[in-house]
């Protein structure tokens, strides 16, 4: 790329953007891209497609973060989102529907149990109950679930932010619980015993972000090892949408996705080459919002320009969210009888391209 070049510089993962800024690279990527389409006279994500060579356009199922913990909440669970997703939605907009009602019954059901104080909502719109159990968040989601009559429609999907809680070569799963005294500590394998003794309890738990601290290579390989494609696990703060990174994992067998942020790697040409590694690999691609967001909707249309399959955008609430899904909303309106709805398919939505 010329931007590439006029910029100048580098690190140990490629383009590092020191000179010109990333953050001014992704605002001229992003509107040479708009422009291209507009150009054209066609759609965002139509042009993504056409850039990407993508040919097979797919609804992406919906992440709603329901459950906040971490550095996201002011409770003391230790794992940062647990998620909803409407995979057993007939299309995007049921997928809307199921996922709305379920948060809402999930508001109610929490009210009733941890009072009015617990139904704060966090940054990306979720709720922060004073928990400190994994386990127990599942069970309320799915209580909730149940309660909006969509029993056996939605899975769920925990993004655990492990590099927040994690002491030199100890994870601190009680990192947030007042006065703690740092007994609680665990190896990486211990925490990988943690998740393998979720997902056994709970088979609708189907996806794992950032189990591990983003350079614990050898955790993630065991745990990635260990669940053998039974569960998506996906890396954020491990590839930061690099693909030198990306490679790393593919060769060691750290992950089986990625999580897609445009403006964590600084250009849109540098995330579709991303998107495609992944797809190549045999990977997932989980197109991800920021926990500081405006209401730019660009990764609406991205998502379903190179049909990643799945988008976390936050909760069905607050406007900077519901901005980018009722752009999806629009676009499956636009495609109309073409619309194509990942599902269960949500991990491998389409062939690589």
């Amino acid at each position: 790329m010329g931007v590439e070049k006029l910029d100048g510089t580098k690190n140990e993962y490629g383009w590092s953007k020191s000179k010109l800024g990333a953050n001014a690279i992704l605002g001229v990527s992003l509107a040479v891209s708009r422009a291209g389409a507009a150009a054209k006279g066609k759609a965002p994500y139509q042009h993504i497609a056409e850039l990407s060579g993508n040919n097979d356009l797919v609804m992406p199922v919906p992440s709603f973060n329901v459950i906040n913990g971490g550095s996201h909440a002011g409770n003391a669970l230790a794992f940062q989102e647990f998620m909803i997703m409407p995979t057993g939605a007939a299309n995007f907009h049921e997928a809307m529907k199921i996922g709305t009602e379920v948060y809402h019954n999930l508001k109610s059901v929490i009210k009733e149990r941890y009072g009015q104080n617990a139904i704060n909502v966090g940054d990306e719109g979720g709720f922060a109950p004073d928990v400190t159990s994994p386990q127990e968040c599942v069970q309320l989601i799915m209580e909730a679930v149940e309660k909006a009559g969509h029993s056996g429609k939605v899975d769920i999907a925990i993004d655990s932010a492990a590099s927040e809680f994690q002491d030199g070569d100890l994870y601190n799963p009680n990192k947030w619980v007042q006065d703690d005294d740092g007994a609680s500590k665990i190896t990486s394998s211990q925490l990988s015993d943690l998740y393998r003794d979720l997902i056994k309890e709970n088979p609708q738990l189907v996806s794992i972000e950032d189990g591990h601290g983003q350079d614990d290579w050898a955790g993630w390989t065991e745990f990635n090892e260990a669940v053998k494609e039974k569960v998506q696990v996906v890396g954020d703060d491990l590839l930061v949408t690099n693909t030198e990174r990306m490679k790393i994992a593919i060769e060691k067998k750290s992950c089986n996705a990625l999580l897609l942020k445009v403006n964590q790697i600084g250009s849109l040409s540098e995330a579709i080459e991303a998107v495609k590694m992944a797809k190549k690999a045999g990977w997932g691609v989980m197109t991800s919002h920021r926990s500081g967001e405006t209401e730019d909707t660009f990764i609406a249309d991205l998502a379903v320009g190179l049909s990643t399959g799945q988008i976390k955008t936050g909760a069905p609430c607050r406007t900077e969210r519901l901005a980018k899904y009722n752009q999806l909303l629009r676009i499956e309106e636009e495609l109309g009888a073409q619309a194509k709805f990942a599902g269960k398919a949500f991990r491998k939505p389409c062939d690589p391209f």
